[in-house]
């Protein structure tokens, strides 16, 4: 049996993606506090943008449970 699940949650794609920006960005030497601030905000957006491909409104994923297959993927979203 196949069935699929929409999930919603308005935070926590976008508290994960800052999150591990932020924690990439920190590694970088030889950057000041406003540059990193910077950074950071250029590369949540690129990595939002990215996201799109499964999430719908930055807050909904769908995933299909295969219970035959022992199997669950994530329902890439419609352009």
């Amino acid at each position: 049996m196949k069935f699929r699940v929409t999930m919603k949650d308005p935070d926590s794609l976008a508290d994960a993606i800052k999150d591990a920006v932020r924690a990439d960005v920190e590694k970088l030497e030889g950057v000041d506090e406003d540059e990193r601030e910077d950074l950071v905000e250029t590369r949540r957006e690129k990595v939002a943008e990215i996201c799109k491909a499964w999430f719908r409104y930055s807050e909904y994923v769908t995933v299909e449970i295969d219970t035959e297959a022992k199997t669950c993927v994530v329902v890439r979203e419609k352009p």
